[in-house]
């Protein structure tokens, strides 16, 4: 569990389009096997420490024909941003993908010392 120490506690969230493959006959609307994409995102202010980010599918168009499998995770986190990553793999035919994200962590105190290591 992480432990929040302050009460500026921020949050914040988006909706990225990460790919529409299925107009262009990108490679995970007609590629087969491990496939990935992945966007970096930047926290719209900068958090004390890494946040915990939570993601999720806010659009997934697949193709009915085969399997759907999927992943969707949060990588790299720190505490100006991520990773927001989707895998497939196999059969699967993707033709588009928008995930949403929400990160939650502790903001700057102003009591917060700050001490250099100089």
């Amino acid at each position: 569990m992480k432990k929040l120490r302050n009460h500026f506690i921020g949050v914040d969230s988006g909706d990225v389009a990460l790919f529409s493959d299925f107009d262009t006959d990108g490679e995970m609307w007609t590629g087969d096997g491990p496939r990935e994409r992945r966007k970096l995102i930047r926290f719209s202010e900068k958090f004390r420490v890494p946040p915990t980010v939570h993601v999720g599918l806010s659009l997934w168009d697949m193709d009915c024909g085969a399997n759907i499998r999927s992943e969707v995770v949060a990588e790299e986190v720190t505490n100006l941003g991520f990773h927001l990553v989707f895998r497939t793999w196999g059969d699967s035919r993707v033709a588009r993908v928008r995930m949403n994200w929400m990160a939650i962590g502790e903001l700057a105190f102003a009591d917060d010392w700050v001490v250099d290591a100089d």
